[in-house]
C-alpha cells in the first residue's frame, strides 16, 4: 500500500509546528516517492486539497556503528478551506 511509504508526521520541530498555523504539515517519506505521487497520496488518504509539496533531503547520520536510514521530508500546503486537523 502507498500509506506504507509514508513513515511519520514531523511535530517536533520548531518549525514544523509553526508551519502548522499556515496550512502547511511536514512527513517524513520514502526516498522513492516523487512530487506527485505525494501529492496524490496525500490528497486521497485525508480527503483535502494540495497546493504544494516541497521537499527535501536531510544529510545523513552518521554514528558509531553505521548510518541512519535515509528518508525524504515533505511539507505539504493544504487549501485554506481544508485541515488534516479534525
Amino acid at each position: 500500500m502507498m500509506l506504507d511509504l509514508v513513515k511519520y508526521p514531523v511535530i517536533r520541530t520548531e518549525k514544523s509546528t509553526r508551519l502548522i498555523e499556515n496550512n502547511q504539515f511536514t512527513f517524513d517519506v520514502d526516498m522513492r516517492l516523487t512530487k506527485p505521487q505525494i501529492k496524490k497520496l496525500i490528497e486521497e488518504f485525508f480527503n483535502v486539497k494540495v497546493l504544494a509539496v516541497n521537499t527535501h533531503r536531510p544529510p545523513r547520520k552518521f554514528k558509531r556503528m553505521g548510518a541512519k536510514s535515509n528518508y525524504k521530508r515533505v511539507i505539504v500546503t493544504v487549501d485554506s478551506n481544508d485541515s488534516l486537523l479534525k
